[in-house]
């Protein structure tokens, strides 16, 4: 019996986290002007894998990604002017969006993304 409420409670939890696959965009501002992003995020379980382009730094692979309910991380690695940075990236989803913070490494910069579900 105690492992019935567990399976189903890992069920509810499962069934309740917002469903992220697909295509989704969305811009923030940021130092270098306003930044449009695609995100096309694919999960598997709790890995979160994909890609992810810019108008600014171009395309980027997902990275280390994980899928905790509706909680997200990933981080990918950019080039702009011949120099590469990590970005890593935290977001909550909801029914229709999901609010993103990244974090470039070592640079202590922060920007937030809202992005909605294109696809």
């Amino acid at each position: 019996m105690k492992r019935l409420v567990i399976l189903m409670a890992a069920l509810a939890a499962v069934l309740s986290a917002a469903d992220i696959n697909g295509t989704w965009k969305g811009s923030a501002e940021t130092s270098f002007g306003k930044v449009e992003r695609t995100f096309v995020f694919k999960v598997d379980g709790s890995k979160l894998t994909g890609e992810t382009s810019s108008d600014r730094f171009g395309k980027s692979t997902i990275e280390d990604g994980k899928v905790d309910g509706d909680n997200l991380s990933f981080t990918i690695t950019v080039s702009y002017q011949g120099n590469e940075a990590k970005v890593n990236y935290k977001g909550k989803a909801g029914s229709d969006e999901i609010k993103l913070t990244a974090e470039i490494q070592g640079a202590g910069q922060t920007v937030e993304y809202t992005v909605k579900k294109v696809q």
